[in-house]
């Protein structure tokens, strides 16, 4: 026995100090996506291969034969089964309509079980084809099988289907809810909504009982019931276009809809509309719910803030999953699907320290059945120790945060730090795999990442605390937590880097707090406030509620607070060195932003660079720009934050 752990720590102690994986390993997409399992729990279908050329594949369980289809370098996002015959691939693609407009717009794909494409759903309808997204609503297994998607209607002049004054007499489009063939992809409309309606929430045999509007005026959201064979009713009302978020879900068992009221979890009745408490306190959480797809019914609360903690409100699902939690301690266990008889389940394991890996679960045989790893060439890896932290910030507010530290770092050590605020800035990190943390971490980084004020999972009171705060308080939570882990990680030597607002975040520091980073990296960042509100203004409108919660976020009713947060008009108070990555077909955070930057840093003498990844979105998805993204990150770190221990 003592053999034996010695051989192991020496094997432990080599891993630690062996060169870490190269960029690739880390920079490739996950070789598997998404799975799905058929209804019947006869076929599971999974997405994965290479950025250049995805497969779905559909496997028989108790045949060995897989067909796949081949979709080469499509930007392929998500599965879903239509029925037990069809497959759902939703795909991603790209348009540009000149300089300073473009688009993302998905589409569904439908695939048989040989294997082949056999239509993408409503190709034919002249008026869907403008929608940018297209997300199904609910399926009705069949046989025949219904997919029931959101499409887009006509509304005609003088037609009194929107009865608002301001609207009526104006002619434009409204959502519709479509029931499409996946066979053949064709649909029928079987609801029209107004101008107000977003979407509509479907029972197991795809009838459409609750709809959900915004209204265009007020912006508040409202919550509608089926009150006959076309009325609806009004049940209930937010306060605001952010009370969207207290809305979860419909249950078709109980008729009812489920709403986050203050600490409490509350199911309201469709008929007479009674509410009820359901699950604990939430305790300060934001809770998320997890559905049964067959019944349309909650089967648990999600809640946690470190990892996600499960209320099961299904003892049946609850029992399996504990079992499955049991055997793998430590780590995040997520029931993603189930077959209707709930015999068959795909589970996803991971942890920060544990790449995402695939799994089928057969209950009746207790079988667990390994369905593929996300990050097969970190299998075995040394990665960052993760640990979750809390600090007070200067006004005393509890930020919480993920902490990496190296691996196989010396007691004592203190690594040079890089701060990584996320993305949102209304979203949070969780306790999953970051590629980009343990790429740092490996390199012999340690790796803050703040829930600054604002960011979501954290209770209503916390999320709201970010208010107007894009280049305030928020900036100064990550402040505060460079103080708060001067004892693990040399605090006189940092730099902040992030994506998306995290990149705001990172070039706001470079500008605003210049004494406090050696260097910033901003990877699809916002540069300047003004033009972000122009952006969006011209693709949504000025009196869309996007718009207008941009505004709130911001505090944009006071022009000279939006000039003094915005890095672009701040490049004066700039030391460190600052690099920007940009994708040239990125359409949430255009690349205008990053060249503004990098021009007027340029203009003041500041020392910059700039990496424009071709063919690259907002989001990522291809390996080799991630990859080229993460080897620019680490050319510039070596030189600006080297690590010498």
């Amino acid at each position: 026995m003592r053999i034996i752990t010695a051989v192991a720590l020496a094997t432990l102690a080599g891993a630690a100090h062996a060169a870490p994986p190269p960029a690739t390993a880390f920079g490739r997409v996950p070789a598997v996506v998404d799975t799905a399992i058929s209804p019947d729990g006869r076929r599971v279908a999974l997405l994965g291969g290479t950025s250049e050329q995805r497969y779905v594949s559909i496997a028989t369980i108790d045949d060995p034969n897989m067909p796949a289809l081949a979709l080469g370098d499509a930007e392929a996002v998500g599965l879903s089964w239509a029925g037990n015959d069809h497959v759902l691939a939703r795909m991603a693609y790209w348009r540009s309509e000149g300089p300073r407009l473009a688009y993302r717009f998905e589409r569904n794909v439908s695939i048989n079980t040989q294997g082949q494409a056999v239509s993408r759903l409503l190709e034919s309808d002249a008026f869907s084809q403008y929608l940018v997204t297209q997300p199904v609503l609910g399926v009705v297994a069949g046989p025949p099988a219904s997919v029931y998607v959101l499409g887009l209607t006509p509304i005609e002049a003088n037609s009194g289907m929107d009865t608002r004054i301001k609207r009526k007499g104006t002619e434009g489009w409204a959502y519709a809810l479509m029931k499409v063939d996946p066979a053949t992809g064709k649909g029928v409309r079987v609801e029209k909504g107004d101008s107000d309606t977003i979407r509509w929430e479907l029972n197991p045999a795809g009838e459409a009982k609750v709809r959900l509007d915004i209204d265009e005026l007020t912006h508040k959201f409202e919550v509608y019931a089926r009150s006959g064979a076309r009325a609806w009713t009004q049940i209930w009302q937010g306060g605001d276009y952010e009370s969207r978020r207290q809305y979860l879900g419909y249950s078709a068992p109980e008729d009812a809809i489920y709403l986050a009221m203050g600490d409490r979890i509350v199911r309201k009745s469709l008929v007479g509309g009674a509410e009820q408490p359901v699950g604990q306190p939430l305790n300060g959480v934001s809770p998320k719910m997890l559905w049964d797809p067959h019944r349309v019914a909650p089967v648990a609360i999600i809640g946690g803030a470190e990892k996600p903690v499960y209320e099961w409100l299904d003892a049946d699902l609850g029992a399996t999953h504990a079992a499955l939690a049991k055997a793998f301690k430590g780590k995040d266990v997520s029931l993603t699907d189930w077959s209707a008889d709930r015999t068959r389940f795909l589970v996803r394991v991971s942890s920060p320290a544990s790449p995402g890996v695939r799994y089928l679960f057969d209950k009746t045989r207790k079988e667990l059945s390994p369905l593929g790893e996300e990050y097969p060439e970190l299998k075995d890896t040394a990665l960052g120790q993760t640990s979750w932290i809390t600090y007070k910030a200067r006004d005393g507010l509890e930020i919480p945060a993920y902490l990496t530290l190296p691996p196989g770092l010396a007691a004592g050590a203190k690594p040079p730090l890089i701060v990584l605020p996320h993305g949102g800035p209304t979203a949070r990190d969780h306790f999953d795999f970051d590629y980009i943390a343990q790429f740092l971490a490996t390199r012999g980084y340690a790796v803050l990442q703040p829930q600054f004020r604002g960011s979501w999972g954290f209770g209503a009171a916390f999320e709201n605390a970010g208010a107007g705060e894009w280049g305030g308080k928020m900036q100064t939570d990550l402040l505060d937590g460079i103080a708060a882990v001067a004892d693990k990680a040399d605090a006189g030597k940092v730099c902040v880097v992030g994506a998306s607002f995290g990149g705001y975040a990172a070039l706001a520091g470079a500008t605003m707090h210049p004494e406090a980073y050696k260097c910033a990296a901003s990877i699809a960042g916002v540069a300047d406030l003004g033009l972000l509100l122009e952006q969006l203004w011209r693709t949504s409108g000025d009196d869309s509620a996007g718009i207008g919660e941009l505004r709130a976020m911001l505090g944009a009713a006071d022009k000279g607070k939006l000039n003094a947060t915005s890095p672009a008009l701040l490049v004066s108070k700039a030391t460190a060195p600052i690099l920007l990555i940009h994708g040239d077909q990125d359409t949430i955070v255009a690349p205008q932003q990053s060249q503004v930057m990098a021009n007027a840093l340029k203009a003041a003498g500041k020392p910059v660079e700039y990496v424009v990844l071709a063919g690259e979105n907002h989001y990522m998805t291809r390996s080799a720009t991630r990859t080229q993204m993460l080897q620019a990150l680490e050319t510039f770190l070596a030189k600006q934050l080297p690590v010498t221990n």
